[in-house]
């Protein structure tokens, strides 16, 4: 497909509380180097400023995504800003790390609203528009989550979401305000256990954002999970592994929103690609 004809439009949008987004967005993890070498930072820039020509209006990033010489939140303000009116910043707390880059216990309620401010100032917002609570171990996420409510009733954020969660974490968050997302891992690979809790959310018009969709188990290390089914469906349609997962992510249910990363310009203009593609009902049949 010609790169003029690429949009991120072209797998329709969704919408997050009052905010309309295409379903193919950006995963600002990579641009970091996480872990090992960081991208170039021009680069970088470069890459977030051709996603959003190219249609993408959903960002997610975390102050936590950092590497010794890049910050994704300092790369998407000096990308992005002044941002456009329609682009949509999603971004998640509980998790935090040091300036050294060591993780921090999970973040107690009363921590919350620094770390909203941290990605304030980086972001260089005045409110965020999707804020994650990401959760580790909680049984219950009421006390966390009623702090952010009370940060989005002040002003501070305008819709909520979670991540990491069980099922029952979803009924526990939305008993005290509403939610406009789930992120948690969801992949060709990993899907089954899953699946109806992913339903469950389509049920309620809750947006279900994987993450580690197109890397699978190998997770942050990066690169593409290997698959046979997966690889034999890129071959036919002339398409690449990569491409056949964000498609298949998008296969799931209109709710099923896609935000790989990359710190790779072509790679970009791939993933965006792949909202085009269409998988047969063999093809789907292959990966179950």
């Amino acid at each position: 497909m010609p790169t003029n004809m690429i949009s991120a439009s072209s797998a329709g949008t969704w919408t997050l509380g009052d905010l309309t987004v295409n379903r193919i967005g950006f995963g600002a993890m990579r641009l970091t180097g996480n872990g090992s070498a960081a991208s170039d930072r021009a680069r970088a820039v470069g890459v977030l400023r051709r996603a959003v020509e190219l249609g993408v209006n959903h960002i997610d990033t975390a102050a936590f995504y950092f590497s010794p010489l890049r910050s994704a939140n300092e790369l998407i303000n000096s990308a992005l800003s002044p941002y456009a009116d329609d682009l949509v910043i999603t971004t998640k707390v509980g998790p935090g790390r040091d300036p050294s880059g060591e993780w921090l216990p999970l973040a107690r309620p009363d921590q919350l609203r620094g770390q909203v401010e941290e990605n304030l100032r980086q972001l260089g917002r005045d409110h965020l528009d999707v804020v994650n609570l990401r959760q580790h171990g909680l049984d219950s996420v009421a006390e966390h989550f009623g702090a952010l409510a009370e940060l989005r009733d002040a002003g501070l954020i305008r819709h909520l979401g979670l991540s990491n969660i069980r099922p029952q974490h979803l009924a526990q968050a939305q008993a005290i305000a509403p939610v406009v997302c789930v992120q948690n891992t969801y992949g060709v690979d990993t899907r089954r256990m899953h699946d109806q809790f992913v339903r469950t959310c389509g049920d309620q018009g809750v947006a279900f954002v994987p993450f580690f969709a197109i890397a699978g188990d190998g997770r942050e290390a990066g690169g593409v999970a290997a698959n046979a089914a997966v690889q034999a469906i890129a071959r036919t349609h002339g398409a690449t592994p990569a491409q056949v997962r964000i498609a298949w992510t998008l296969s799931r249910g209109p709710h099923l929103l896609a935000i790989p990363g990359t710190g790779n310009p072509d790679h970009l203009v791939e993933n965006l690609a792949a909202g085009a593609l269409v998988l047969s009902p063999d093809d789907l049949a292959s990966l179950e």
